[in-house]
């Protein structure tokens, strides 16, 4: 895992998911991070009064620029030895590009945090993290506010067991099992069995061949609520990350809803890593 990309807006959360990075890098061996703004120039609209100010652009680009430096000079202590911080802006919009960026700059992983506050809800329909993730295929490793980096050494990945051979990104999933080298729990959320059908036995297998390389424990759970069964299996068990594959109509929609993203990506300390199927 070579490089990581790090989008800031320069918030506290942004910093901390920086430093968060910067030691994961350490540990992984990682020798480039990659500090990354996406600024927008907002067009203006005919209808819209002449009194709103106009933004120059060049001016757009040069506070840009000066931000990355100075969150570059303020992090600099904490870049490891063989590794170098980089910085890069651009005039655009970060979902839009972020797949164009990570290709270019050759990532092998999005390190980004997530905010939490009053109005939540309102800051999450908005949230750059949420939209990221959406909209590329690379991994994502979501940081909450709070979250302060440790060795990763217990991964719990919440599977739902269905289509397991056409979801599954078997290549990156095992690529990232194999860089972590940690314990791995997998964990099955369920209510009175409501998603059990006849092929749960045979998509268990399937995943459990899958990873047989990484020696799974599996975990079937009854709770009525999704999230909160994985953040309190999680927290409970001291997991360092959570691992989810986003499918449409799944999981990740489930955890991403405006009711329930409270528990799982602002409440929990625990990072969440996502990887597309």
């Amino acid at each position: 895992m070579k490089t990581i990309l790090v989008p800031t807006d320069f918030s506290d959360t942004a910093y901390n998911a920086a430093i968060y990075a910067l030691s994961l890098a350490k540990n992984l061996g990682s020798t480039r991070i990659v500090l990354y703004h996406a600024y927008e120039l907002i067009v203006p609209v005919p209808d819209i009064p002449t009194m709103i100010p106009m933004v120059n652009p060049d001016d757009l680009q040069a506070a840009s620029q000066e931000g990355l430096e100075k969150m570059k000079k303020e992090l600099q202590d904490l870049v490891p030895a063989d590794a170098s911080l980089v910085t890069r802006a651009d005039n655009t919009l970060l979902a839009a590009t972020i797949e164009e960026v990570c290709k270019n700059e050759e990532v092998d992983l999005i390190v980004m945090g997530i905010t939490g506050g009053s109005k939540m809800e309102e800051v999450l329909i908005g949230s750059n993290t949420i939209d990221v993730v959406k909209h590329t295929s690379y991994p994502v490793l979501i940081i909450p506010g709070n979250a302060k980096y440790k060795p990763i050494e217990k991964i719990v990945f919440a599977a739902d067991l269905r289509k397991v051979a056409e979801t599954t990104p078997v290549e990156p999933l095992k690529k990232l099992l194999h860089i972590f080298n940690a314990e791995l729990h997998v964990i099955n959320i369920d209510h009175e069995s409501r998603h059990f059908s006849t092929d749960t036995p045979f998509e268990t297998l399937m995943l459990d061949t899958l990873l047989e390389d990484f020696h799974p424990v599996y975990h079937f759970i009854d709770n009525p609520d999704v999230v909160e069964g994985i953040v309190e299996f999680a927290e409970e068990n001291n997991a360092d990350i959570v691992l989810t594959i986003p499918k449409k109509h799944g999981l990740f929609e489930s955890i991403f809803r405006r009711s329930r993203t409270l528990k799982l990506a602002y409440k929990t300390h625990i990072p969440l890593l996502t990887l597309h199927e």
